[in-house]
């Protein structure tokens, strides 16, 4: 039998799951700037850790759990894939010969969302946290939320799929899911110690703006990775997450002028990323034009929104709430009034003459998600913080998260380094492996 496999599908499939992973190191560098000096190394090493432990989960049973079917390729379950043919996905490295992609390659890319989604969570508690509580959050939350709110939104037998939910790469299962997550945890550790009356600015800008570059490249495999194809759909929105986010990080920068009389390089980064967060949802729906309007309308919406943290009084740290929970419903909601049937997804919203109706269904989908995430990751955040404990004490923040869980600092200054794998540890550790001189 001829095999179907189409190569260039394939290629652009595995090249753009790699350029999704590129994105969480990315991630960890652009969170990792925005944090003071002592707590850098537990900021990258929580979005770090998120991608360890959600990809062994994804392997033994999160992969089945969102986008699993039985040996017919079926399932009708509109809340949880099949896990039981799909643990360990020893079923999917069979070649298939009717496939036009092989499917290790949809699950390897499906991997790097889960990990992502998980790991953006981490810039909400950031300067606090522990680290073994946070891993034991993410694979938690992950498997109780991300696997079957990622099954609703996107396998054709979930309930906000088959409702019409237009949802191209994430505004949801991502962005919302994350951010929604995002404020609960923000909540459950309360405010670090000093804030908002002391000054806790970003450590090193250039950091930041390496971080946001490092995902804008990587988030055009986010994006038009979801097509599944190199095809039209794929390259329409290629352009469309380029332009969208062109005209966001524009957006942002105005409202800081205007606000603040300056534009600085973090309002650039950060419209960046609400320009990449807004468009993920809409970008197969709408036209290059629609993609600029909705990118000035993220950026302003999320430039405006970071300051509700001081209006509400919940210290999310690194703004998730504001760039990804609100950018998330921003880009998810104008699908209903911007999307147009010259686009790939050839859907009408109320400016194309389609009426409220997929407006509507884009507030139920967001919204449903919203609560769910929100509700379960407070149960999850309670639960560890009354067992094992959340935040680190009050001595260890002041010293540093680095140094108090994994007792190392970022930089070292003057006659030091170079000490390799040992460096950090102390003076018994090395007699004890027999290298004390």
């Amino acid at each position: 039998m001829k095999s179907a496999l189409d190569t260039g599908n394939t290629a652009w499939l595995l090249t753009s799951a790699a350029l999704v992973l590129l994105m969480i190191p990315g991630l960890a560098f652009f969170y990792g700037g925005m944090v003071r000096q002592k707590s850098v190394l537990n900021m990258l090493m929580m979005v770090m850790g998120a991608l360890f432990i959600v990809g062994v989960l994804w392997t033994f049973f999160g992969y089945g759990m969102a986008f699993g079917t039985d040996a017919a390729g079926a399932t009708d379950n509109e809340w949880i894939g099949n896990v039981s043919d799909n643990i360990g996905l020893t079923s999917l490295i069979t070649d298939n010969p009717e496939a036009t992609y092989p499917a290790m390659a949809f699950v390897a890319f499906q991997a790097m969302f889960a990990c992502i989604t998980v790991g953006l969570i981490a810039g909400a508690i950031a300067d606090r946290a522990r680290f073994w509580p946070w891993m034991l959050f993410a694979a938690l939350w992950a498997t109780l939320v991300y696997f079957p709110v990622a099954h609703w939104v996107w396998a054709s037998s979930g309930w906000i799929f088959k409702l019409g939910v237009i949802d191209f790469a994430g505004g949801t299962a991502v962005h919302i899911n994350a951010g929604a997550a995002a404020l609960a945890l923000a909540i459950v550790l309360g405010r670090r110690i000093g804030w908002p009356k002391q000054p806790m600015k970003p450590h090193n800008l250039t950091l930041v703006m390496i971080g946001a570059g490092l995902l804008w490249f990587g988030w055009f495999g986010f994006n038009a990775g979801s097509a599944l194809a190199a095809n039209n759909t794929s390259a329409v929105v290629f352009y469309n997450t380029f332009i969208a986010t062109c005209a966001a990080a524009i957006g942002w920068l105005v409202v800081e002028k205007i606000r603040d009389g300056h534009a600085t390089s973090l309002g650039a980064a950060s419209g960046i990323v609400a320009g990449l967060v807004a468009i993920t949802p809409a970008c197969s729906a709408v036209t290059p034009i629609g993609a600029i309007i909705l990118g000035v309308i993220a950026g302003v919406v999320c430039a405006l929104a970071v300051g509700l943290k001081y209006l509400f009084k919940f210290d999310d740290s690194l703004d998730v709430v504001g760039v990804h929970l609100v950018g998330g419903l921003v880009g998810t909601l104008l699908i209903g009034f911007l999307a147009t049937d010259a686009a790939p997804a050839a859907v009408n919203g109320l400016f194309y003459g389609g009426g409220a109706e997929q407006l509507g269904k884009q507030a139920v989908g967001a919204f449903a998600v919203l609560a769910y995430s929100l509700i379960v990751a407070f149960i999850i955040g309670y639960a560890i913080k009354f067992t094992m404990g959340f935040r680190v004490n009050e001595e260890d923040e002041i010293t540093g998260v680095d140094l108090a869980e994994h007792a190392e600092s970022a930089y070292e200054f003057g006659d030091s380094g170079g000490g390799g794998v040992f460096a950090g540890m102390g003076h018994g550790h090395l007699a004890a492996r027999g290298e004390e001189n």
